[in-house]
C-alpha cells in the first residue's frame, strides 16, 4: 500500500491524489485503504518515516577511520546529494515536505532526532579524539543541525548549482568544525 501510494503522490502530487485513487490502483475499495491509515496525511507520515530511515541507513557506511571534522563533512555531503537525488527524480517532492512542516508531523521530528543523533556521535567522537572541546555534544549536535539547513532543507537546496552547493556545504562545515574546536565552545 506504501509503494502504490508513494508511487502515486510523486508522480501526480499529493494534491492530486486522493485516497480513492490509491484504493484503485490497489483494486481494493477506499474504506480498505482508510482501515490502515485514517486520513491521507497520515499515509505521507508513514512514506516519509520510511524514506528517512532508509536514507540514514544507507549513509551509516561513513569511514571510521577518519577523524570527526572529516567525516562531518562526509555525513553532510552525502546527505545533501541524497536530498538532490531525491529532488531531482521526484518533482512533487515539495508538496510532502511542506505538509509534514504545515500539519507538524512526526516523521519531520524523526528525521530532526535521527539527524542530530547522528551529528552527536560524530561530535562525540571528536571530543574523544581530543579535536572538539564542545561538552555537551547534544547542544552542539543541535546547533550544527540548524547551521545545516542551508545545505540540506529541501528549499534552501533545490534551485541552486551544484557548485555553489558544494562550496556552500564545505564552508559551513569548517564553520561548525572551528567552532566545535574552539576553546570558547566549552
Amino acid at each position: 500500500m506504501l509503494n502504490t501510494a508513494e508511487h502515486l503522490f510523486r508522480t501526480r502530487g499529493y494534491g492530486s491524489v486522493a485516497i480513492a485513487d490509491i484504493a484503485t490502483a490497489l483494486g481494493m475499495s477506499p474504506a480498505n485503504v482508510f482501515k490502515h491509515f485514517h486520513t491521507k496525511t497520515s499515509l505521507v507520515d508513514a512514506i516519509s518515516s520510511r524514506h528517512i530511515e532508509n536514507m540514514i541507513a544507507r549513509l551509516g557506511y561513513l569511514d571510521t577511520e577518519k577523524r570527526a571534522p572529516g567525516r562531518l563533512l562526509d555525513f553532510v555531503k552525502q546527505l545533501m546529494e541524497s536530498h538532490l537525488g531525491d529532488l531531482e527524480r521526484n518533482p512533487h517532492l515539495f508538496e510532502m515536505v511542506l505538509l509534514t512542516a504545515k500539519d507538524d508531523l512526526q516523521c519531520g521530528h524523526r528525521y530532526r532526532d535521527m539527524l542530530v543523533d547522528e551529528l552527536s556521535s560524530i561530535v562525540e567522537d571528536g571530543i574523544a579524539e581530543g579535536v572538539y572541546t564542545v561538552t555537551d555534544s547534544r547542544k552542539a549536535a543541535n546547533s550544527a543541525f540548524l547551521a545545516l539547513a542551508c545545505v540540506l532543507h529541501p528549499v534552501m537546496i533545490a534551485n541552486e548549482k551544484a557548485d555553489i552547493l558544494a562550496t556552500r556545504c564545505e564552508d559551513v562545515v569548517s564553520l561548525i568544525n572551528a567552532a566545535l574546536q574552539s576553546p570558547l565552545a566549552k
